[in-house]
């Protein structure tokens, strides 16, 4: 499974490039310069290339955690040009590079590295620096005689390569940059640290956590057998190690904050779930309480790493510990009624799920598993309500639209769960199921009326056609009503 992962993120990426060769030829970059439009329309189309092949991580809490912090410090700047963006990288590689138009991207595994909230603002403001200082288009603007193919390929490869892109197209793109002096100069590095380090020091954070950020990043390297790929689209690290410590001797000085938003530990302890399986973060968990000793953070990380491991009584009594410190966490919460539920225990499910959605109500997993809980207790109307507010708040959760299917066949309203069960086989684009949902739907109402109607043009919609499905359907159905 992790090889044909890594394949498929390989060719998403490789689309990326793709689709970025043909924009940049389309602005004709190579005839003329590459102006503040250019920038905006190119990280748009960047930004949607790799929301479209599925490259970017989106967690309500860290997407939120990433912008505020980004937002604190863009606030800093007198004038910008552009409309800033900060959104995560689905990779576990220490990396992160920001894109034309105010677009800044900061890799899963960068987030998880950092020792202090400073240590990521550091690097937040380092990146909005390239965007303000418009070091892309500088690149782009003295590279005009480069075949512009080559030129797409170099700056996404640059970007993107970090481990999750195929050998050789990494190779090509740092051979080429090389080649063709596309990488960030000397110049642009020192220019983003001064830039960034300013703007930290106005924001109130401690400027020294851009060295100690490097240094960590230094040690890394010594530490394992590939280059990070931080430095890779970062170069000249020694340089910046030493021209830093010059403008904290001269300029800045010491002192500043270490955290102003708060919840660092909270969002690594969530993206160490999604970056390194669970076995490693068990071990990781039991170090560190029992070298810190109680923490209501690491009692939850180890709850979730045991939960995951199938190790439910021990899960439950940590999740316990950890809600003692911390009664109104709605993580824990959260995490603690799920493990109620997979375990066979409603009511407590309940109780729990129950009140991370009233300390938190866009807590939308919890409202989620509180749904299924009374589906499973046979409370059909309160979970219907509970899939209905959801539905309202994302009607592309395909996992809402199941839990609407279900509930609603399950009261015998079978117009009404075939017509969400069209509704997630189309979004799953299983278009044949899809199909055959949307016609059975279609007996339940009047021709003309608003759902028949709606019913006809999500058939149209997409090219769904008139294809049967047969008789395999109606048996998928009745199984789907049973579970």
């Amino acid at each position: 499974m992790r090889k044909k992962s890594k394949y498929l993120m390989k060719n998403k990426i490789i689309l990326v490039i793709i689709n970025i060769i043909i924009l940049l030829s389309y602005f004709g970059l190579a005839d003329a310069s590459f102006t503040i439009e250019d920038e905006r329309k190119l990280g748009k189309e960047f930004y949607e290339n790799l929301e479209k092949n599925k490259i970017l991580y989106h967690n309500a809490r860290v997407e939120e955690y990433i912008t505020k912090l980004g937002m604190l410090i863009v606030s800093t700047i007198p004038k910008s040009p552009f409309e800033y963006h900060f959104s995560v990288i689905k990779s576990s590689a220490v990396n992160a590079f920001a894109t034309p138009g105010g677009y800044v991207y900061i890799n899963l595994g960068l987030i998880n590295l950092v020792e202090n909230e400073s240590e990521l603002a550091s690097v937040l403001a380092h990146e909005i620096a390239h965007v303000n200082a418009r070091h892309i288009a500088d690149i782009v603007d003295k590279s005009t005689k480069v075949n512009i193919a080559t030129l797409a390929a170099v700056l996404a490869g640059a970007f993107l390569g970090g481990g999750d892109v195929t050998a050789a197209v990494t190779s090509f793109s740092m051979a080429a940059a090389t080649t063709l002096n596309l990488k960030y100069s000397r110049e642009h590095e020192e220019e983003a640290d001064r830039l960034g380090m300013s703007y930290m020091a106005k924001t109130g954070y401690d400027a020294t956590s851009m060295l100690d950020f490097l240094k960590i990043m230094r040690q890394t390297e010594y530490y394992s057998s590939n280059i990070p790929s931080y430095f890779l689209t970062h170069p000249g690290t020694d340089e910046r190690i030493r021209y830093i410590d010059a403008l904290l001797q001269t300029r800045y000085g010491r002192g500043g904050s270490k955290s102003q938003i708060g919840q660092l530990k909270r969002i690594q302890t969530s993206i160490m779930f999604e970056i390194k399986n669970p076995d490693v973060n068990l071990k990781y968990f039991e170090a560190a309480l029992e070298k810190k000793g109680e923490d209501a953070d690491y009692l939850y990380g180890l709850a979730v790493a045991q939960e995951k491991l199938g190790m439910i009584k021990q899960a439950l009594e940590n999740f316990h510990r950890a809600l003692k410190l911390a009664p109104d966490d709605g993580d824990i919460l959260k995490d603690m009624g799920i493990a109620y539920f997979k375990s066979g225990h409603p009511v407590e499910a309940i109780i729990y799920l129950g009140k991370a959605v009233e300390i938190e109500e866009s807590n939308t997993t919890a409202a989620f598993y509180l749904g299924k809980t009374y589906e499973a207790q046979g409370n059909y109307p309160k979970s219907l309500e509970i899939y209905k507010n959801l539905e309202k708040k994302n009607p592309d959760d395909v996992d809402v639209q199941y839990g609407l299917a279900s509930a609603y066949g399950k009261t015998d309203k079978l117009g009404e769960s075939h017509y969400h069960f069209g509704i997630y086989f189309k979004k799953q684009n299983n278009l044949k199921s899809a199909l055959f949902h949307f016609k059975e739907a279609l007996k339940y109402f009047p021709p003309g009326s608003p759902l028949a109607k709606d019913i006809e043009s999500q058939m149209k919609n997409r090219k769904i056609g008139e294809e049967e499905a047969g008789k395999s359907r109606k048996t998928e159905f009745i199984h789907l009503l049973r579970q």
